[in-house]
């Protein structure tokens, strides 16, 4: 019985021996190394192309050792060296004129060379495409949240099934909130798309229901995608999505045509390609046996081609009753590339919907646009609105007390660069300069015509050129910039369809307060009350001790002074140039005319009418604002042979006449 002492010794000798060997430093690397997968792939590695970069990165995936995302990061970045008299593979920095290696699987810099002695590997742009879509898994997971991000987007830009599993894995880990949003989202997609269980894609499809995002729309419209297709009978076992009806649902020569093309029935021949055909075919002054001077009917020009095609001529060729019956006796129809049937009766749902909500947010957008470019017209109406309604002038110098509003905030930005500081003191500012210009104008030249309209709008006419030939002189004819603040940078969404600008918000806002400023000024102030007394009647308002020349300055004044906080709200997203005063003075007169003269609840009316009627046309045809205008002026000529005083009666010195 010695021998079992001895046999449990060696034993023990044996397994103290296999830990020491599993606890030697080199045995784990040995074992979970990269370097020495690398060498099987060391040519591919070294000169990668589409054709062998698969079969590398299907090796390094199923290998999963340390450092391999890594590896194809760097690989992707061209920060892969070879070493030339090894083959084998290093990392590297920059080392005074040389490069410094770095080892793969431990990190530790192995030798200072020179670029002679390595070969850097440039894969070119298809091969990293490929390595960043193998990157994806890893890239999910990345500390870093932009290399998460861009995961994602790699993601979206290239969708797979395979991408499902490790999606889903990184949302259970997923720290950041919007990250998180977006890789459920993703999900989801993919899910519609590439799920295996049916219940799982089902859900995922009815999720995307009524969703407006251009991806939910892609994917519901890929899986609703048709192929047409034709037949003797329908194919049993197809997704057929519809079977056409000739006549109804597609024309016969439609339906011909898709015979030709599936190779089901001869082309169609017109008399022009037969008369072509017979011309090629004169042997001893006769076609097929008849002569030329008996083929000056159809009848004998149809009887010589069936000669030439019964003699195998000619290519055989379908006549009228030929094609008739050829459709007849086939069916057409259009099958869905989805051969689950399930899936897609789904995604059609969900695709209604999303056309129900897709309509809807439509026109809410065209709603806001109409409201944004009525604010824009009743800013550049009101002060017009006011003069013309009061005075009775006809102001055609009112765009250019806009264009000087916006030339005002644009020289107070060149002394101020904070533009909120800025904007804040060129809206006032505008305000006083172009309140004085008007001030000045109705007291040098209006107060002078104000018993002959003709001439003050020749008056005005000419003093319009005249300030927009000043501001060429001063400014120059290029655009200058009016920078709106950081914080009107941007826009307001709500999703892919609406969304409007932060100026075009603070336009609105501004309009309001106007309207609210307007109307406590006309029904509050001593101001608006003698403004409202020589409106009504001139004559009275005099004896009652009101001076009408001075409200007519005064009211002049107000007006221009409007126009020119409207120019800096203008000019915030328009360009400032001498001539944009009169983009806005045809509207504004249009707006007044429209409105009713003289009334600021008129001129909102007639704003918002102009505004959404010119959205509403540029809709039908949004190539073409030019052809929307046009519509709108003749609109505007058809409604006042109707409404001559506009929505709002004019209650103003008709009443006193």
């Amino acid at each position: 019985m010695r021998f079992i002492p001895s046999f449990a010794r060696l034993g023990a000798t044996m397994l103290i021996l296999a830990i020491l060997a599993l606890l030697r430093p080199g045995g784990a690397l040995a074992q979970e190394a990269l370097q020495p997968l690398l060498q099987e792939y060391q040519a591919e590695i070294a000169k990668p192309s589409r054709s062998t970069v698969d079969g590398v990165l299907a090796a390094l995936l199923a290998a999963d050792l340390p450092g391999t995302a890594e590896f194809l990061l760097r690989w992707q970045d061209r920060g892969v060296y070879e070493r030339t008299e090894d083959g084998l593979f290093f990392f590297a920095e920059e080392a005074g004129n040389g490069l410094r290696l770095i080892d793969l699987d431990s990190g530790a810099a192995v030798a200072d060379v020179t670029s002679r002695e390595v070969n850097q590997i440039r894969p070119n742009s298809g091969v990293r495409s490929v390595i960043a879509a193998a990157l994806v898994p890893y890239e999910l997971n990345a500390p870093a949240p932009e290399r998460r991000a861009a995961a994602l987007d790699a993601i979206a830009r290239s969708s797979e099934a395979s991408q499902i599993a490790p999606l889903r894995k990184s949302i259970e880990t997923e720290s950041d909130p919007g990250l998180k949003q977006r890789k459920e989202r993703l999900l989801t997609l993919l899910t519609a798309q590439f799920a295996t269980a049916l219940p799982y894609r089902l859900a995922a499809i009815e999720g995307l229901a009524g969703d407006t995002s251009i991806e939910a729309r892609s994917v519901l419209n890929q899986l609703t995608a048709r192929v047409p297709g034709v037949g003797m009978v329908a194919p049993e076992g197809a997704n057929i999505a519809r079977v056409l009806e000739v006549g109804v649902d597609i024309s016969t020569v439609e339906a011909y045509d898709r015979l030709v093309a599936a190779k089901l029935a001869p082309p169609r021949q017109s008399a022009t390609d037969r008369r072509d055909v017979l011309a090629q075919h004169i042997v001893d002054g006769a076609v097929g046996g008849v002569p030329l001077h008996q083929l000056n009917t159809d009848a004998a020009r149809t009887r010589a081609y069936e000669v030439l095609e019964a003699a195998g001529t000619v290519p055989p060729r379908a006549a009228e009753d030929e094609v008739a019956r050829a459709v007849a006796t086939h069916v057409f129809y259009e099958v869905y590339s989805e051969p689950t049937s399930e899936v897609t009766t789904a995604a059609e749902a969900a695709l209604a919907a999303t056309s129900r909500a897709l309509g809807l947010y439509q026109t809410l957008d065209l709603v806001l646009d109409g409201l944004s470019l009525a604010s824009i017209f009743f800013l550049a109406a009101i002060g017009l609105a006011i003069t013309f309604g009061v005075m009775g002038v006809i102001n055609m110098a009112h765009g250019e007390f806009i264009m000087m509003g916006a030339y005002t905030g644009y020289v107070v930005q060149l002394f101020i660069p904070d533009y909120t500081i800025s904007l804040i003191i060129a809206l006032p500012l505008a305000f006083v300069v172009t309140f004085g210009a008007g001030v000045a104008m109705e007291r040098l030249v209006i107060r002078h015509l104000y018993t002959r309209p003709l001439e003050t709008l020749l008056a005005t006419f000419g003093i319009s050129i005249a300030l927009q030939q000043l501001a060429k002189n001063i400014f120059g004819t290029q655009a200058r910039p009016l920078t709106a603040p950081d914080w009107l940078s941007g826009a307001l969404t709500l999703n892919d369809i609406v969304s409007i600008s932060n100026i075009r918000v603070a336009i609105f806002v501004l309009a309001l307060i106007f309207l609210a400023l307007l109307l406590f000024i006309l029904k509050r102030t001593r101001l608006g009350l003698e403004v409202r007394a020589v409106t009504q009647n001139p004559g009275m308002a005099a004896s009652m001790g009101i001076d009408p020349d001075r409200i007519n300055m005064l009211t002049f004044g107000l007006g221009s002074g409007i126009a020119g906080i409207a120019g800096v709200a203008i000019g915030l997203y328009a360009q400032v140039t001498s001539e944009m005063g009169a983009n806005y003075i045809v509207q504004s007169f249009m707006t007044v005319v429209v409105g009713g003269v003289g009334n600021v609840w008129g001129t909102l009316a007639g704003a918002s009418m102009i505004g959404f009627l010119q959205k509403g046309i540029e809709w039908f045809n949004p190539s073409n604002t030019l052809a929307a205008q046009t519509y709108m002026v003749l609109f505007v000529i058809l409604f006042i042979q109707f409404r001559p005083k506009g929505i709002v009666a004019l209650k103003g010195r008709a009443a006193g006449d």
